[in-house]
Parts: structure tokens; sequence; C-alpha cells
């Protein structure tokens, strides 16, 4: 490896020779270019040849042309060429940026504008077209932005990097700048080094180190494998960021410790490191094996066993070779042991001391107690019933005497009622509909020499009122599942066979009717409580008698189930049930009934409201308890 010290300074002769070579090379562009590059500044490097003595101007061509979406929006321009020698050159137009290759041709096919506004970076449009003998490509931006551009081989890359604004802070910011503390922040890196300006045509990648070195005071130190040339156009570029490129562009990586950089290409340093790990692991495979005994105290051993030897890689149970990297991903080393007692709820380790140590600390920070909460539940049957009947009932009777009084008749007849000689009931409609009573009546009876007339008016009325509140309560540890439940089972006879001459067999079958909380709670970062909830609340209405075979019970059902987030000692309303039902009934004598006032001998009339409400509430608390 090659080693260059950056605290030395670059001798006079060294640059003297460099200007000298440069001069040439430099009054030749500046006659061939018509472009003028004076606001660019060229930094005092070497600057190689355009190409290959033999290199016929013209027979390269752009063989195309690629535009991506880099890292923090910038945009990437990819020309690649059909050879190698190609002499690009960049600059800056107001809002545009210009890249020409004055040695290498643009096929017809790659004449055209292309609308890169999607790709959502600082350039909005590239035009390629043909400028003499050779390749111009106009990249239209928008925004602030900083340009770079290198170039590798056959491939040669510019890349539009947008820049934030800076806001006004008078004279300190042109001392800033000046002073070089540009900073140009990406998605994957911030940038910060001192500003630097390189140009350079198929440089040595060792050279460029060696600048590198040179302005950011750092000891580098280059692999003896790193070969190549790069060619870079880099304008008031961090330091750090010009060093990025060059490696990225070569496939190098970078290692740091303190002020000294190791440079290499990634396959190198990939193995360095996997040598690094192999012996590391060799190392640990001749360390003695201790024994550490761990009590549990708020949880399970066989609970934690299970989860640490189900992680992949642990001890000989990962799946993976004898020895492998893929086991160091578990929590015990290739030798390591686990093993628990359900008896002393205790867990024994076998492995090194390290790997003893960081399994103590991991079963330390799983084996703590949880916070509990207690849920409360309240289940709320309110109802209001209201019923009405109003009825009437009347009869007219009468006698008549026959042949001077020797025979005696009858007159009247009855409608719903009992006929005699003395009583009859034309009109029978009593109250009762919807009433349960015996309803309230009120008669009278007028009778006559030959005739008897019998009036009865009936009427009930009745109003309830009830509430029913369940008050179901439990505690539950943190993220566990509890329940409670209390009611009775209600037994009924079923009845099987009795068909083709067999006979009847009774079975006694039960049905649960329980009033159940069932929850399951997770405490939040922020001190709510998350339920999973399930809640029952049956009652037996009425039993059906089924001649023969006894009652069989009606059942009313009431369930929820769902998931609500709720504050610590908040109530909240997590459903309910309204019910309300209004019904009215006439019963009338046609025509009749429609007789105002008259008509209501005619007719019972029935009044029903039902009202019921149920109403479920819920009330989480934390009960904390003291950690470790």
């Amino acid at each position: 490896m090659t080693a260059s010290n950056a605290h030395s300074p670059l001798p006079f002769r060294r640059l003297a020779t460099f200007r000298a070579c440069t001069l040439g090379l430099a009054i030749g562009l500046m006659a061939f270019s018509s472009v003028a590059t004076a606001a660019v500044p060229v930094a005092t490097a070497p600057v190689a040849k355009a190409g290959p003595a033999s290199q016929v101007p013209g027979a390269l061509e752009v063989s195309s042309i690629d535009f991506k979406r880099g890292e923090a929006g910038a945009g990437r321009l990819i020309l690649r060429f059909n050879g190698k020698g190609a002499m690009p050159d960049l600059r800056n137009q107001g809002n545009n940026v210009v890249v020409d290759v004055g040695n290498a041709s643009l096929p017809a096919s790659l004449q055209k504008p292309i609308n890169v506004v999607d790709f959502a970076t600082p350039v909005q449009r590239v035009d390629a077209h043909s400028a003499g003998a050779g390749t111009q490509l106009v990249l239209s931006t928008n925004g602030l932005y900083e340009s770079l551009a290198y170039q590798t081989g056959n491939e040669y890359v510019v890349e539009i990097v947008p820049r934030a604004a800076q806001s006004a802070v008078g004279a300190s910011s042109a001392v800033a700048v000046a002073a070089g503390s540009a900073r140009v922040a990406t998605a994957a890196r911030s940038f910060s080094g001192r500003p630097v300006t390189f140009n350079f045509q198929d440089v040595p990648v060792r050279t460029v180190l060696q600048l590198i070195a040179e302005e950011s005071n750092l000891n580098i130190v280059a692999s003896d494998t790193i070969q190549g040339n790069v060619t870079l156009r880099l304008v008031n570029v961090p330091w750090d960021q010009a060093l990025d490129i060059v490696l990225r562009a070569k496939g190098l990586d970078q290692r740091r410790e303190g002020g000294v950089v190791w440079v290499a290409p990634q396959p190198e340093l990939a193995k360095f490191e996997q040598d690094k790990e192999d012996a590391r692991i060799a190392i640990d495979n001749r360390v003695d094996l201790v024994t550490d005994y761990v009590q549990i105290n708020y949880h399970s051993a066989s609970a934690i066993y299970k989860a640490l030897t189900e992680a992949k890689g642990i001890g000989n149970s990962g799946g993976g070779g004898s020895g492998g990297a893929d086991q160091e991903n578990g929590f015990l080393s290739p030798r390591g042991r686990l093993v628990a007692d359900e008896r002393t709820n205790t867990l024994m380790i076998s492995d090194i001391p390290k790997k003893v140590a960081q399994m103590r600390e991991l079963i330390n920070v799983i084996d703590r107690p949880v916070d509990q909460v207690l849920i409360e539940g309240r289940i709320v049957i309110a109802t209001d019933t209201f019923a009405r009947d109003l009825g009437a009932r009347f009869g007219v009777g009468g006698t008549r005497n026959y042949n001077n009084g020797a025979n005696t008749g009858t007159i009247g007849s009855s409608v719903g009622g009992t006929t005699g000689a003395n009583r009859g009931l034309n009109v029978d409609l009593p109250a009762g509909a919807f009433t349960n009573g015996s309803p309230a009546s009120l008669a009278y009876t007028l009778l006559g020499a030959n005739f008897n007339l019998d009036l009865e008016l009936s009427a009930l009325q009745e109003e309830g009122r009830g509430e029913v509140i369940s008050n179901p309560r439990i505690i539950t540890a943190n993220q566990r599942e509890g329940y409670i439940r209390q009611g009775r089972e209600i037994g009924y006879v079923t009845i099987t066979g009795g068909t083709g001459g067999a006979a009847a067999t009774p079975n006694v079958q039960f049905k649960e009717v329980l009033l159940e909380l069932k929850v399951t709670p997770t405490i939040t970062n922020d001190g709510r409580v998350f339920l999973n909830l399930n809640i029952k609340k049956d009652e037996v209405e009425e039993f059906i008698i089924l001649a023969g075979y006894g009652q069989v019970p009606t059942i009313s059902k009431r369930e929820i189930n769902t998931a609500v987030l709720v504050e610590d000692g908040q109530t909240v309303v997590i459903g309910g049930v309204y019910e309300f039902t209004d019904r009215s009934d006439v019963a009338k004598v046609p025509f009749l009934g429609d007789i105002p006032f008259l008509g209501n001998l005619f007719k019972k009339k029935g009044r029903l409201k039902d009202k019921a409400e149920l109403l479920i509430f819920i009330t989480p608390k934390v009960l904390s308890v003291a950690k470790r």
C-alpha cells in the first residue's frame, strides 16, 4: 500500500511542473472551443491527454443517453460512448447546464428532447443535438442546484443536486462562503468539508486521493490494488463529497480510524472484515465455557426459553452449520446451551463469559413485573311500559204477553254474552286487550215491567318502570386476557326416538344463561388503555310449556364485541340499544261504533307504549407496579 500524508505541504516544484504541462493543452482547448470558461475556476492539477495519439476525431459517438433520480432528489444524466477517449466539458449558463463533447458525434436517433419533469429533480428537460462534429446536451433546471460530473471508462455522469435556499444574514454569509463552510446535505449523508474545485481529464485515481488528502488534512492510506484513471469536473464541492464520488465511481470503499482513512476496493475491505470476524469467532471457540443460573421471578422460565431458542442462529438449534457467522445472529454462541427448569422456574446458561453476561442482561430486561389493569363494566337495562284498555258491555231485553197473558215470550238477544229471559248482553266488548289484570267496571241496570237494560263500562291502566344494573369487575395483567362470568344453566327435556314403534327417550339438556366480561388490555406508551372486549348479558324471558314434554326456556341475549382506546380512569359508553313500541288498537261494531259519543258503547280501545334501553359502560384503571 501507498501512504499519503496530508500534513506535508505540496512541493512547489511539482506544482510548477503540473502547471507547465497543462499550459499547452489549455491553450489548445481554448482555441478549439468558442465557449468562455473564465467563470469556472480550474484546480492546479495535472491534466491527462485527451486520448491515444491514434484516436481519429469523430470516430467516437454517443451510444445511449439515460436519466435517473439519485439520492435526495438529485438528477443523474448518464452518457455512454462506444469507446474510450471522450472529452466532455461541463459549464453553467444561467438556469441551464451545458455538456459539450467535441470529439463524439450524436446519432440521429438520439437527437431529441427528453421531458424529465416526472422524476421530481431540479432538471426539467434534456435537449440533445449535434454541435458541428460533436455533441451538445442542454439540461434545463429549476431552482437552486449544485452541478458535478465524473467519468469512468466509456461512461460520463452528470449530477444536478438540489440546494436549499439560505436565508440572508448580511456580510457574515459572504465571509462564511469565502471561508469555505459550504454544507451539502443528501438523504443518506451530510457533507461539511471545505469546498474544492477539481477539473481532471483521465487522471490516476491515486493522484486524486493524494490531492483530497492535501485538502482534508487527513492521512489517507491507499491500497496497492487501486488502479485506473478517472475524469472529474467538480466545482465548489465539499471535499468529503468529492471523496465519496471518486470511491463510488471506481468501486472503492473507506474505513476510518481516528485521523487515518484506509481506501481499498470493496471486495478487499469485505474480505478483511470477514477474516477479522472469523478470527474473533475462532478465539471465542477456544474460551472455556462457564455455567450460570438465572432465577425467573415474574415470568415463566419455559416461555423465556422458548422465545430465546426459537431465535434464528441460537446455539446449534438455529439450523445453520457449525462455526458459521449466521449462528452469531442469535443470543448464544454456537457452543452455548440453555436449559429451563419448570419446577424451580430457573434458567441454566452454559456459554463463554461474554455471552453469559449478555444473556443475563437480556433476561433481566424480560423478567420484570408488568402493570395491571382494573376493568369495571356496568350494564344498564331500563324499561318503561304503559298500557290502557277501555271497553263496554250492554244489553236490552224484554217480555210480551200473548193470548191475554196466557203465554209469555221474550224479546231481545245477546252478542258475546249470556242469553236469558231476564238479562241479555247485546254488545260484549270488555277491556283487557293489553293489560293483564282484571279491569274495573261500572254497571247500571234499568228494569221495567216488560224490559230490562244492562250497561257496564270497564277500564284498566297499567304503568311500569324497571332498571337492571349489572356491574362485573376484573383485574388482569397488561396484555393478558381475563374473564369473569356469573349465571346458571337452565335444564329442559328433549325427546328422541318414538318413531316406528320405538319408545321415546327423554333427554335433559342444559342451556347457559350468563353474565360474562372478557377483556384483553394493552397499556400504551402515553398511559392510555386499549381494550379488546366481549360482554354478554343473558336473561330468561319466559318458559314455553309443551304438553307431555315439560317447559322450554326462552332466553334473551345481549352481547357486544369491540375494541376501544380509553383514557386511564375515564368512563365511556361502548354500546347501547334503544327500543320503542307504540301501538293503538280499536275493536268496534261497524257503523254503530262510528257514532259520535254514543259510538263508545259499541267499541273498545287499547293503547300500549313500551320503551327499553340498553347501555354498556366501561372504565379501565391502570394499577402501576414498581419497576425493579
